[in-house]
């Protein structure tokens, strides 16, 4: 069973025509993004890209929304999200943007209405910081990058 919130949106009017992001099956956990460009966008490998949804959005308090890439679109063609996950946060009114990265060898053409990004919805808790002199011990201590591996 999964929770459900009510995220308001506003389509710009360069979105008009497209979907809003909606999940592709039963059990997805991201909304997939479009791309709402006029005009085809090239991007060459090595290349960036800010793509616009064409959408704003009002998350309720205490969520945020995370912004990652597509699987399809990394394996088949190396356009991943360069600042994954990006985040969305709840005080955020201005229009949602995708940076994209190509990563592969070949130019990707992204197209209007495209599925260029997947959104997942999280709730998250925010931290009171208490600084102390030291901190308890445990099992592990400092150990990190690979330092638990047998």
């Amino acid at each position: 069973m999964t929770d459900s919130i009510t995220v308001e949106i506003v389509r710009l009017p360069h979105a008009e025509g497209l979907d809003l992001p909606a999940y592709a099956t039963e059990g997805a956990a991201g909304l997939d993004l479009l791309a709402a460009i006029d005009a085809p966008v090239e991007v060459k490998p090595g290349e960036r890209a800010l793509i616009p949804t064409g959408l704003a959005m009002a998350l309720p308090e205490g969520c945020e929304a995370q912004v990652r890439p597509r699987s399809g679109l990394a394996l088949k063609h190396g356009l991943t999200v360069l600042n994954s996950p990006g985040t969305i946060d709840a005080d955020y009114r201005g229009e949602v943007k995708v940076i994209l990265v190509n990563l592969g060898q070949e130019s990707v053409r992204l197209e209007r209405g495209m599925r260029i990004a997947q959104m997942v919805l999280a709730r998250y808790v925010r931290a009171t910081l208490a600084e102390r002199p030291s901190l308890p011990p445990t099992g592990r201590s400092g150990g990190g990058f690979g330092s638990t591996g047998r």
